[in-house]
């Protein structure tokens, strides 16, 4: 069987789709209520803090988790962890996410791989080429809380 080079990048374009549709899936998010929930607010109204206010209330703690296929599409999947995180904590009517840990699992680690191999024979010579590849899959943590920011008052 001979592969030429339009068969090699067939075979790639199949498995980045298919790993990108199974990664894709691979998502999860958890809360834990410590407080009372309020009515719910558009997540755009949800600010991000990274250190905590003065004064909060705290409503749950979030996580989130997310697989990535390198540490280098790390910050997408933290993008998303944290735009997942938002959602969450505008349905319990927290005005603030205070994030806290974000951390990489080595837990279950995936490996994928893929090869591909032909050989040419002529009278006097024997020629094989093959094309192999491998992705490591990372899992990605992400842990925040779901606060309430009371409005500051004029002149404190």
């Amino acid at each position: 069987m001979r592969l030429g080079p339009r068969s090699i990048y067939g075979l790639r374009l199949i498995f980045a789709a298919s790993l990108a549709a199974a990664l894709g899936a691979c998502a999860t998010s958890s809360q834990v209520l410590t407080g009372v929930p309020r009515s719910p607010i558009v997540p755009a109204a949800v600010k991000v803090y990274t250190q905590a206010p003065q004064s909060f209330e705290e409503i749950a703690v979030l996580g989130a988790s997310r697989k990535s296929v390198s540490s280098a599409g790390g910050e997408r999947a933290i993008a998303k962890m944290i735009e997942a995180m938002r959602t969450q904590a505008a349905q319990l009517g927290a005005n603030g996410l205070l994030l806290e840990d974000f951390s990489d699992s080595d837990s279950d680690p995936v490996a994928i791989g893929t090869g591909v191999g032909s050989q040419i024979y002529t009278h006097n010579a024997s020629i094989d080429v093959g094309v192999g590849g491998s992705l490591g899959v990372i899992k990605k943590i992400a842990r925040a809380r779901a606060i309430f920011v009371p409005a500051a008052r004029p002149g404190a």
